[in-house]
């Protein structure tokens, strides 16, 4: 299974980035470089919080139902001449469920490393994440997914290539450095730490690696 960031180097994942891009106004570049950060610490987000029963059953319902990858075959229509406002709204929700109360942090942390005004970063972020659910979504049917064994699994190859991939650990031991279940504590130290040169190991250090930052 292809991992997400393998996704962003695919044509689907160049076609994502420009039509985003171009929906947001932000360059192109940038606009990969928040990608490439955010859907990472998305799709861990989401893999804890389908580690609970009640968190596993809503995002199979959401991703075998509204979210089953439709998005994904009609990019080109979303794009062209402006995303809908009603998928804009869908994707602030996923993103208020996935990140909760951490959501201002990420943003913020995002914007310092990109270089792109938080509420650039947050529009890319809001019209990223549907299409996010929609690779889950797509996934999850090609599978056939029926437990949260299997949309487990589903997660961690995204993620990078199974759930004992060493990618995969890092990202979720960084996002929860503090051992407390909270998936994006700290995140913003954490995405900064490659630029202040403390936490080499840190998730900053992780994905400055992956990206060439």
């Amino acid at each position: 299974m292809a991992g997400i960031l393998d996704l962003l180097g695919s044509d689907l994942g160049k076609q994502i980035i420009s039509g985003v891009s171009g929906q947001t106004g932000a360059p192109t570049n940038k606009t990969a470089d928040v990608l490439g950060m955010a859907l990472p610490v998305l799709m861990g987000a989401m893999q804890r919080n389908a580690n609970t029963p009640d968190g596993a059953a809503g995002l199979l319902s959401a991703v075998t139902g509204k979210h089953n990858g439709g998005i994904l075959d009609n990019l080109g229509g979303l794009f062209q001449g402006g995303v809908d406002d009603s998928v804009v709204n869908d994707g602030a929700g996923i993103l208020g469920h996935v990140l909760g109360g951490k959501q201002a942090g990420v943003e913020s942390a995002l914007s310092q490393k990109s270089g792109l005004d938080m509420g650039t970063v947050s529009q890319i972020l809001k019209v990223a994440a549907p299409i996010l659910m929609g690779v889950v979504g797509k996934q999850v049917s090609q599978s056939n997914v029926q437990d949260s064994n299997g949309l487990g699994n589903v997660l961690g190859g995204l993620l990078g290539g199974g759930t004992g991939s060493k990618q995969q650990s890092l990202i979720e031991s960084f996002l929860d450095a503090d051992g407390d279940g909270s998936i994006v504590d700290d995140l913003a130290g954490m995405l900064l730490s490659g630029a202040s040169g403390q936490k080499k190991g840190g998730l900053g250090g992780l994905l400055g690696g992956l990206f060439g930052k």
